[in-house]
């Protein structure tokens, strides 16, 4: 059996599939930087200076400066900035996927 896996991980296609998964996951930090980084700030400034990391609904109902005061406060909150920023990443990503494909 250990023969057996040993040829299967030694095949084209699972290292293939190893070193893709490998650079997949570097990327996706590369694009999550950039975004984070690079475009969503020049983005909030154009919209009145927002920062998207701090852009949440406490589920309280109370109003918090920041995201991290909030949970300070121990109060679930709805990231929605965060997930805007996912959004780029994820779009990103999929149009160099396409693009590669």
């Amino acid at each position: 059996m250990l023969k057996e896996f040993k040829e299967f991980a030694i095949k084209g296609n699972a290292f293939d599939l190893a070193v893709g998964v490998i650079i997949g996951a570097a990327f996706g930090k590369i694009v999550d930087s950039m975004v984070r980084d690079l475009v969503m700030p020049p983005i909030g400034l154009l919209l009145g200076g927002i920062n998207f990391n701090n852009l949440f609904l406490a589920l309280d109902g109370k109003e918090y400066v920041t995201v991290a005061a909030a949970k300070a406060a121990g109060v679930a909150t709805l990231n929605y900035g965060v997930f805007i920023q996912s959004m780029v990443d994820f779009t990103i990503i999929a149009f160099a996927i396409f693009v590669v494909i």
